[in-house]
This record gives C-alpha cells, structure tokens and sequence, in this order.
C-alpha cells in the first residue's frame, strides 16, 4: 500500500525559538509517522514581525524563527502571514491562507504531493486549511483542541466562518468528548466528528529511577505541588496561590513563562507565601518528567481546556493530580489511581481536594499504570482510519 502523503497545516507547533509550542501537535504527528504508512510535510506558519529586539517580547520571538528547520527527522516550513492589530480576529483567516498557499505552493514546485491535510486548531488554522484544501483540490481534516470552539464561536464573524468549516471539511476530530459535543452544536452531522483524545509518551514520561535523590536535587523537602502551564490567567495558577495559604508547609513549583509572571508573584508576596512558591520558568520538555516525579500531586486549575496534556504526564511520572471541574478534565481523571477532580475552581474547593488527596495517596505505580492506558496507539489508528476513509 502507497503512503499516505499528508500536508500537517497548523500555528500550533514547536519551533527553535519555542520549542515547547503546540508539542502536542507534533507528538501525534511522530506517532503517526512511526506507523510506518505516512509520509508528511510541516507547514507551521508564524506571524511576521521585522524586529527580534528583546523589549518586543513575544513578537521578537516569531521573528526568530528560522523559515525553514530539521525537528525530528522532519522538516519545517515557517512562512510568514500578517496579524493586524484591533480587527485582527476577524481577517486573519484569510491572511493564513494567503501565506499557506504561497508556502504550499513552493513545496509542490518542489516535487511535493498531496493526499490530504491536517489541519490543527479550528479557527482561523482550520479555516484556512479548508481554503487552502479548496485551492490544492485534496480533502482536509481538522483538529479542534479547545479554545477554538468552546470560545471563539462565541463573536459573530469567527462564527459563521467556522461553521463554514466545519461544512467543507472532509471530517473533524475532538480531542474530548465535550469538545464533539461543542461541534455538533455547531452544526457538524455526529458521523463527521470523531474523539481522538491526546497520548502521553510513556518512554518519556516515566517515574524517576531514584526519586529522593530527585527530589534532593531540586531542593525539595515536604509535601510538593505543581502547576504547569503558560503564566495566563486562564491557566489558573493563581487560584494555586491562593489556595496555598490553606496548605501549611507545602511547597509550589510554577513551569511556565509569561505575561502574568509579576502578577503572580505580587500575589504571591501579598498573601504571604512567596517563600514557598518557585517560579521554574519555561522548561525544556526532556526536563519535565523529573519535575513531575518529584511532585507530589499536579495541581491543573484552568478556566478552560480541550483536553489537557499535564494531566497524563503528570501520571505517567507517578504523580497524581487533582483537576478543575471543567469540561474535558473528567475524561481524563476517571479513576482515584489518577487523582481527584475538585469540587469547584476555587482556591477553597483545591485547598479541600488537594488535603484529600495528600492524606490518602494512590500508589504511585497504579497512577502509572492508570496513565500506560492512554499511550498514543488506539489515536494513530484512529487517524489512519479517517485519512484513508477520505482518500479511498
């Protein structure tokens, strides 16, 4: 059987300048191709901005992406697409498309072909992708992952193009169960969408071999928590914060850079627990498990998420986690091996299940084992299923 020859179209992908950005699409996407049946092209587009001078911040970072990269054996293509600022939301799919066709176009006079597209983040990467399947005459599958349904539909233009979307496309993937939901209320027919949740990489994320000395390492001595994450407010670590006020003697890791950065460690100053809060900063991914599996629960208190990756790497390492009651977390933590979900979002109802959790903890082999369910096998199977249903 010829492989099948995939476009991976999507913003969301790691790159040199941020290399932790959107891992999970490139995690499915190695999966996929140790299958053995796929053969793929990278177009991961970056906005364009002319200055990589640092007091630009975020923007001086796209600019330091290179337009062309090797990640894995594969290589990467950045074209560049203009984000305009006040009205941005509403025209940035068709700036997307415009800089994906071009970047399309220059690998098909390249020799480049095309099966299909996969497509990642509903709006505008998968508007655009639709268009852009349009233009290439192949079918396209796009992947929604959260934010992009259970928010963005919620202005009038985003919208109508989605659901326009999610009409063209040959067929559509949630991450969760909720988000499937979301897109059948969007209108997609069930029969057109399809769950096929995150994997966690159990090579990767495993329990430490000698976990104290671990711990020493990180100068770690009591009950340790962890919350992983980009330093937003939708991620919820302040909501940490403040439940630690009610956990005496523990200790908070913070993983995670961003723009709430100062503001969460004011918080953490003015309620009196700055000495026990350590911001680790962004961390590169191969450094994660260690910080895992010295932890003793992962704390997740976000507002919204499709479906959350710290969730099942935290398990993998052993550690157990206690989640926030949002759409998505349920799926994830079904069983007490892998942790509780609290009662609310609030620094009260973690403050209540963290306690709960700490003072009668699952063993740290059965929340691994609990994790080794959720390898990435049933979801490659899964995708081959559909772009081989597309392509005949």
């Amino acid at each position: 059987m010829a492989p099948l020859r995939l476009l991976i179209f999507s913003t969301l992908f790691p790159n040199a300048a941020r290399p932790n950005h959107g891992v999970f699409v490139e995690n499915r996407l190695r999966h996929l191709l140790a299958s053995g049946t796929v053969e793929a092209s990278v177009l991961a587009p970056v906005p364009w901005f002319p200055s990589r001078h640092p007091r630009f911040g975020d923007w001086a970072r796209h600019a330091a992406v290179p337009y062309q990269e090797q990640r894995h054996g594969l290589t990467i293509h950045h074209p560049r697409y203009a984000v305009l600022p006040r009205i941005g939301m509403n025209v940035a799919p068709i700036l997307l498309y415009r800089a994906a066709l071009a970047g399309a176009r220059r690998l098909i006079a390249a020799g480049a072909r095309f099966d299909a597209i996969d497509a990642h983040y509903m709006y505008p990467d998968g508007v655009a992708a639709v268009w852009l399947g349009r233009a290439l005459g192949v079918p396209v599958v796009v992947t929604s992952r959260g934010t992009d349904v259970n928010l963005i539909p919620r202005h009038a233009i985003p919208r109508r193009l989605i659901q326009g979307a999610i009409r063209d496309a040959a067929h559509l993937v949630a991450v969760s169960a909720a988000l499937a939901e979301v897109l059948i209320t969007l209108g997609a027919p069930a029969e057109k969408v399809t769950v096929l949740r995150n994997g966690v990489d159990t090579a990767l994320f495993r329990p430490p071999v000698d976990r104290q000395a671990t711990r020493a390492a990180l100068g770690l001595d009591g009950p340790t928590l962890l919350s992983v994450g980009l330093l937003i407010e939708r991620k919820g670590h302040h909501r940490v914060i403040e439940a630690l006020r009610g956990l005496p003697g523990h200790t908070l890791l913070i993983a995670g850079e961003g723009p709430e950065r100062a503001a969460l460690e004011a918080l953490a100053a003015r309620l009196g627990v700055a000495g026990r809060v350590r911001f680790l900063g962004a961390r590169p991914h191969a450094e994660l498990p260690a910080i895992y599996g010295a932890a003793d629960a992962l704390v997740l208190a976000s507002s919204r998420e499709g479906w959350a990756n710290v969730l099942l790497e935290a398990m993998a390492c052993g550690t157990p986690v206690v989640a926030s009651p949002i759409w998505g977390n349920p799926e994830v933590v079904r069983e007490p091996a892998a942790g509780l979900i609290a009662a609310a979002n609030t620094p009260a109802a973690i403050e209540e299940a963290v306690a709960a959790l700490l003072a009668a903890p699952p063993a740290r082999t059965a929340t691994r084992a609990y994790a080794e369910r959720f390898g990435w096998e049933e979801t490659t199977a899964g995708q081959l299923a559909i772009f081989r249903g597309i392509t005949g």
